[in-house]
């Protein structure tokens, strides 16, 4: 549905806004069928769990045997030989062996589940948790695996989850994005994971670089209302000349439409963006130093003001793609300990902050990576671990999601998924099932034939949800 047309947008939209002219061409936009407004609120196919998502991603490959994934036999054999049949994506007989996890694992909370030492703040908070033990991917390289759990294409560029998602609801405040990434670089397969791809260019993630100054130019240059919108009037007729010209150019409607919300932006972009008036008490939870504008607990902190402002979906990427600022740990897996702090604290932070403001039930998190990482290597004295797409762990938690509980199994040894596999386009459905959308008829015609964010697989994982 179309949100009612206010009086005070209509007096400021006709004055000079980027959507429209003049009154009477507003009104027609406004009462054109939501399909015409790539960006209007549009019903879920059903009655959605939750309103907003927030995907944390870590990029380079999070060992699951080190963090969720609590493999007793592994302990028990470390430094055997085995033989395994896929080593790095290549097929055949190899000789590895065995390396028990750097970290002991400990059950926590009262649903006794067991998390290793690497995450003991959110330990805390596991009964609030749904933990994938049982996660598997398509490739075992950096590139297309993240754009696999990205996009669910492993092999070519496609829409963004987040994409899909602002593509298929719309947003509920025009002057922010409805897909908002807060990465202080981008992952491997880089700005293409939050790119819209085939769909309208609107759709596209805004990618927010954490710093003093994370929205640049966001401030008007021009001092004075009037000149900014007589400047704004003028363009507005400009675009529509260029538009009419040019009608079903959907780049070009995107664009305009962009500078819309950019003008919205203006005037609440920084607000969200400002700290200065959270509690100090707030930013202890998060381990969050007053003034400070990088690190991860300043990306959580943010995405729980975003969603409070109502941002459809917000990813925050952990770490970027160069070489040690990631969790590609083929040398030692003692490299995991600092980024394993770095995200634990303001992880639970998130999700004990969202639940004491009532945000929980409407907010969905979802923190995963590309893939694991070996529970064997090439020798028995390897410090490290190579990259393992055959299983690997993800969490979720918020509304709709089963709290307290595991679901799905790799097997004794955690090389290959045992019970209740979830493939990445499983990890997606549910995702689009809990904002209400089915991922079956989320659909875009694009070459001839209608693309969707879970290809041609994909089931929703019902016993998870609550």
């Amino acid at each position: 549905m179309i949100a009612p047309l206010t009086r005070r947008e209509c007096l400021r939209r006709a004055a000079g806004g980027f959507g429209s002219i003049a009154l009477a061409s507003l009104l027609a936009e406004h009462t054109r069928a939501a399909s015409d407004d790539p960006l209007a609120p549009r019903a879920p196919h059903f009655e959605a769990k939750v309103r907003s998502v927030i995907f944390m991603f870590s990029t380079g490959g999070a060992s699951h045997v080190d963090t969720f994934d609590h493999k007793p036999s592994l302990i028990a054999r470390h430094g055997q030989s085995i033989s395994i049949d896929n080593w790095q994506g290549k097929t055949g007989s190899f000789e590895r062996f065995l390396k028990r996890p750097d970290w002991e694992f400990r059950s926590r909370g009262q649903s006794g589940i067991a998390i290793s030492d690497l995450f003991p703040h959110l330990g805390e908070v596991v009964d609030d948790m749904c933990i994938l033990n049982s996660v598997h991917g398509d490739h075992t390289g950096h590139d297309k695996a993240t754009m696999g759990m990205h996009t669910g294409s492993f092999n070519f560029a496609r829409p963004s989850i987040g994409s899909w998602v602002s593509y298929g609801l719309g947003t509920e405040n025009r002057n922010l994005p409805s897909f908002v990434v807060l990465a202080p670089a981008p992952p491997y397969a880089g700005a293409q994971v939050w790119g819209s791809d085939f769909l309208p260019g609107c759709h596209q993630g805004t990618h927010v670089k954490p710093g003093p100054e994370p929205l640049p130019n966001i401030r008007r240059s021009l001092a004075d209302d009037t000149l900014q919108l007589l400047e704004m009037r003028l363009r507005d007729r400009l675009n529509a000349a260029h538009l009419e010209a040019r009608s079903g150019d959907a780049a070009l409607e995107a664009r305009i439409r962009s500078f819309e919300t950019a003008f919205g932006m203006q005037s609440e972009a920084p607000e969200a963006f400002d700290l200065s008036g959270e509690s100090e008490a707030t930013l202890q939870a998060y381990g969050l130093q007053p003034g400070t504008h990088t690190g991860f607990a300043w990306q959580c902190l943010i995405a729980r003001r975003l969603v409070e402002r109502g941002v459809r979906f917000i990813e925050l990427i952990d770490t970027g793609s160069g070489s040690g600022e990631n969790w590609d740990s083929h040398g030692d897996m003692k490299a995991h300990a600092p980024l394993a702090k770095a995200i634990d604290q303001p992880q639970a932070a998130l999700i004990r902050d969202l639940k004491q403001r009532g945000l929980l039930e409407n907010t969905l998190l979802v923190w995963t990576t590309e893939f694991g990482r070996t529970p064997y290597n090439t020798s028995a004295e390897a410090k490290g671990r190579e990259h393992h797409h055959q299983v690997f762990s993800s969490w979720l938690a918020g509304g709709g999601v089963q709290a307290g509980m595991v679901h799905g199994s790799s097997d004794e040894l955690g090389i290959a998924p045992g019970d209740n596999p979830v493939h990445v386009h499983d990890l997606h459905a549910t995702i689009l099932h809990l904002l209400g959308l089915d991922h079956e008829r989320l659909t875009f015609r694009h070459a001839g034939r209608d693309y969707r964010l879970t290809d041609v697989a994909g089931k929703v994982v019902q016993e998870i949800l609550a």
